[in-house]
């Protein structure tokens, strides 16, 4: 698993408001409360220190109270960068630092208020339904799931959340971009006609390579040893499509305004020796929908190739293109391209969160983060089988990659790489 500001009061709650607005929210109306909102971090690798630092730095008055881990080594890196960029906002006391596969309980328990959830994402759907159920808001990285049952326990999580009145903030962070909201607003609007095609592209290096099997201890279990080069292991990371690629996934489905898709097919697999692991490094899937438009993405992640992140979103009077240049762009009977000051959206994801738990106006991302989820993970199936696989069959299935239980030192043998029209659809 893997900022402090001196001047509280009105120029900072100012500043928050404006950050609100930017993001597309409502600013704070009334005066924060000197009331200390305490934040407690699961997973302390470079995203979840990340995270922590922008909810520091999203109210005047968060603090940092607790912290959870595989690994004290790994807490203590985080805890010395957070110190460093928020300083006294860091209140986390040695019984505060949780350690172990179960740590996360021990952290909900500990007082906190919200809970940043940044761990591999097998572990999303556990750790969500435990904050939910024992009250806490949430900010839930990106995927929420690596599976069709996560997802749907995802869902019941998300709805248990409406029901207790609690924030659920997505890490899908391109929603909370200032530019790509405009630029879907143009969509949304008519700018290009309606959508005939949409293609998608991410091109990437390997995010963390495998390293050869005669490079591991002497004496780590196979749980330990998976944990600690999650990425390459489909029940802790989905696989490259579903943990990587689902940003790009994220923008198809809000550009189809999230409707299911009916079906698709896909291909994909393994170029480089993956040396134990068992994801692809490669896929490209074509989604269709319910009109008869369709969605192509592609995503890659091996050294020296091309690599490209983009979007290419085709319409009946123009196109839209996002990530090749500086600035969204429409092209076609309209000419358009984004103005103003773009946003730091990781930042505004933890400012529209703290702003909506000060107003008691709780923020709930949770059906559609788990509906780009699963688009993802519809994607993986098909490609893994060969096969068609349409919304309902993702929906419904009951593929379950995450182990029921796991012990620090067990052992665990998973699945050799998928092989298209021999692993069977599930």
């Amino acid at each position: 698993m893997s900022m402090t500001d001196s001047m509280p009061g009105r120029r900072k709650f100012l500043q928050t408001g404006a950050l609100a607005l930017q993001a597309g929210f409502p600013a704070v109306l009334s005066a924060q409360s000197a009331q200390p909102i305490k934040v407690g971090l699961v997973g302390c690798g470079g995203r979840g220190t990340g995270a922590a630092a922008q909810a520091l730095k999203a109210d005047d008055y968060a603090e940092l109270t607790a912290v959870a881990d595989v690994y004290q080594e790994r807490i203590d890196s985080s805890l010395e960068r957070l110190r460093r960029a928020a300083g006294p906002k860091v209140k986390v006391e040695k019984e505060k630092q949780f350690v172990g596969l179960h740590s996360y309980q021990d952290l909900i328990a500990s007082g906190v208020d919200v809970v940043l959830l940044a761990t591999p994402p097998g572990f999303r759907p556990q750790h969500l339904r435990a904050c939910i159920e024992a009250g806490k808001h949430v900010f839930c990285e990106k995927p929420v799931a690596v599976d069709s049952p996560g997802v749907r326990n995802v869902l019941e999580s998300a709805a248990l959340a409406k029901q207790k009145n609690l924030s659920l903030v997505s890490g899908f962070c391109w929603r909370y971009s200032n530019q790509i909201r405009a630029t879907m607003d143009q969509l949304r609007n008519g700018a290009i006609g309606a959508i005939v095609g949409y293609y998608a592209t991410y091109y990437t290096s390997p995010v963390k390579p495998m390293p050869p099997a005669d490079t591991r201890p002497a004496g780590i279990s196979d749980v330990e040893w998976q944990i600690s080069h999650w990425y390459n292991f489909s029940w802790l990371s989905g696989d490259g499509l579903v943990e990587q690629a689902v940003h790009s996934v994220d923008k198809i489905a809000w550009a189809f305004q999230d409707a299911d898709p009916v079906s698709c097919v896909a291909v994909g697999g393994r170029q480089i020796p993956a040396h134990g692991g068992n994801i692809f490094d490669h896929f490209e899937v074509n989604y269709l929908f319910p009109n008869g438009a369709r969605a192509f993405m592609g995503c890659r992640q091996i050294e020296n190739c091309y690599n490209e992140n983009a979007d290419y979103i085709m319409g009946s009077k123009g196109q839209i293109t996002i990530g090749r240049g500086p600035l969204p762009r429409i092209t076609g009977e309209k000419t358009w391209s984004f103005e103003g000051a773009r946003n730091d959206m990781y930042q505004a994801e933890h400012d529209a969160l703290f702003a909506s738990i000060r107003q008691g106006k709780p923020l709930n991302d949770g059906v559609w983060m788990a509906h780009s989820t699963l688009l993802a993970i519809m994607g993986r199936m098909a490609a893994y089988t060969g096969q068609q696989v349409t919304w309902e069959q993702a929906l419904h299935s009951n593929e379950l990659l995450t182990p029921l239980s796991l012990a620090w030192d067990g052992s665990l043998t998973v699945p050799g790489l998928p092989r298209p029209g021999v692993t069977q659809l599930l």
